[in-house]
């Protein structure tokens, strides 16, 4: 694994073995589901090699997540170069080059890095992190026809073919999420009084909708308090405070700021309130969230996932996870115990994007998505079992099934029921 600097400070992870040069002769634009591909050749690929590009935070308060979206999309490929690369489509083997681009959760910047992209040649972009900076290019992506798929952010604008030809979710969309929650809390039986603290922006309001949607008119469920909160906001005491005298014992707390959902666990528990959490399965890590939160003073947390959890005991021995700890390490340049699911989610998106490439018959953008969008059942490694990707539903990202989980000191195990 090679790790270069780009100019202004962009750090580029290479997958693969060496550096390839790309030719650029006789590459031309074209036009996905326009019959504009035919035989031509876009930028970013070759004969030998492909060019895919990551914008994602690799500093700021959400580098943690944002370094494990290219560590383990990094890890995926190494392994797959050092075995000799894809076998494509097209009958051609080439190996992965996988460039990453500094956006730290600012949108200005993540914009930046697409247009850097587009002067790189890379083919398509993939794997980052975050609904604000996705969105932030995403209509300059639709009108220079590049790829933005497999991103890690629930939006669900990703994933609707007719707005977005160009682009694909990979995790479940934020709806999906806040209905397996409201889902399990319905159907408790149980009295319960819920309280609602969500960002300010179409990540928080996805989760809400689909948490009230579930509850619907459940008789045993109430919403008593409802406060948002600012991306860019350094403290949330105020409304915790607020929150707290609601009287509420479940609090769904959407909120996708690594920083701040620790100081909120401590903080509720600073002013004695002890609810049931509910929490977005991107700021879930038991080690880097819930441990330094003080998790274990609530009676219960709770998230959802969809891949298998490294540091749980249950899949300590598991084959796939083995063999995704021995990859990030060796060419993720990850070396320690995985504290964010997106280390484990990139993985799954270079699994993914090696089904596409096996599929695509041409060596342009228009039979990569073409490809791309034909993918069922896929049992990606370190998928739990009654999940897979499906690609083939319009208004649904890859993965679109959670399964919700409890924490229990040390990891999660499945919740079967709320309580």
């Amino acid at each position: 694994m090679k790790i270069r600097n780009k100019p202004g400070g962009v750090l580029g992870i290479v997958a693969a073995a060496s550096i390839v040069a790309l030719s650029l002769s006789g590459c031309v634009r074209d036009g996905a589901g326009q019959g504009g591909g035919g035989s031509s050749t876009s930028p970013g690929i070759t004969d030998t090699s492909i060019t895919l590009g990551v914008t994602t935070p690799l500093s700021g308060p959400t580098a943690g997540p944002g370094t494990c979206t290219v560590a383990g999309l990094a890890a995926y490929f190494g392994a797959v170069n050092a075995a000799g690369g894809v076998q494509f489509g097209d009958g051609k083997k080439r190996t992965v080059d996988v460039k990453s681009y500094d956006d730290a959760y600012d949108p200005q910047k993540s914009l930046s890095n697409f247009q850097q992209m587009v002067a790189d040649n890379v083919f398509a972009v993939t794997s980052g992190l975050g609904t604000p900076t996705n969105r932030a290019f995403r209509d300059a992506a639709i009108s220079q026809e590049v790829p933005q798929v497999l991103v890690m952010t629930g939006d669900p604008l990703f994933s609707d073919r007719e707005e977005s030809p160009w682009q694909l979710g990979f995790v479940p969309i934020y709806q999906n999420e806040g209905a397996a929650f409201g889902k399990l809390l319905a159907e408790s039986g149980a009295q319960h009084k819920v309280a609602i603290l969500s960002q300010n922006d179409d990540y928080g309001k996805g989760y809400v909708s689909g948490f009230k949607e579930a509850i619907g008119g459940a008789a045993n469920v109430s919403v008593v308090g409802e406060l948002t909160y600012e991306a860019t906001d350094t403290s949330v005491d105020a409304q915790l405070t607020q929150l707290a005298a609601s009287g509420a014992d479940v609090f769904f707390n959407a909120m996708s700021i690594t920083p701040l959902v620790i100081s909120s666990l401590q903080k509720a528990q600073q002013i004695g309130w002890k609810p049931s959490w509910f929490l977005p399965s991107n700021t879930s890590s038991p080690t880097a969230i819930l441990q330094p939160g003080g998790a274990t003073a609530y009676p219960g947390i709770y998230s959802v996932s969809f891949s298998k959890a490294p540091q749980s005991p249950a899949f300590a021995k598991d084959a796939d996870v083995v063999k995704f700890l021995a990859d990030l390490k060796q060419y993720g340049n990850y070396p320690d115990m995985p504290a964010f699911p997106h280390c484990m989610w990139s993985y799954m998106v270079g699994a993914t994007l090696e089904e596409a490439f096996k599929k695509m018959t041409e060596p342009n953008r228009d039979s990569f998505m073409t490809a791309l969008r034909d993918i069922k059942g896929l049992q990606a490694p370190l998928m739990l079992e009654g999940t897979a990707v499906d690609t083939t539903t319009d208004g649904q990202p890859a993965v679109s099934s959670v399964l919700v989980q409890k924490y229990d000191g040390r990891g999660y195990t499945t919740a079967e029921k709320f309580g």
